[in-house]
């Protein structure tokens, strides 16, 4: 299993495009073969401040994920693009 946090920080005033986006990636990814999670947080005290936890079978469920057309339209040209700061971590389980 994959799992990883995408931290991304919208530019000011973005805020309400951003989670469109967010809304419509949530929707489709939750669709695809081999997703296991795939969340939207934002945070209570910085409100441009958006938090994804997803959770992968395995890469070529991510490689999908990253190849279709609701991720290349919402993600990379939709909130990739209102981004001011993005990071990605991996998170390894605890078992």
């Amino acid at each position: 299993m994959i799992v990883f946090t995408v931290t991304s920080v919208i530019q000011a005033g973005r805020e309400r495009e951003a989670l469109e986006h967010f809304r419509v990636l949530i929707q489709e990814t939750r669709k695809e073969p081999g997703s296991m999670g795939y969340y939207v947080h934002r945070s209570a005290e910085d409100p441009r401040r958006f938090v994804l936890y997803e959770q992968w079978a395995d890469q070529p469920a991510l490689d999908r994920h990253r190849a279709a057309p609701h991720f290349m339209e919402h993600g990379v040209n939709g909130v990739q693009t209102l981004a001011e700061s993005r990071t990605l971590e991996l998170l390894d389980l605890v078992e």
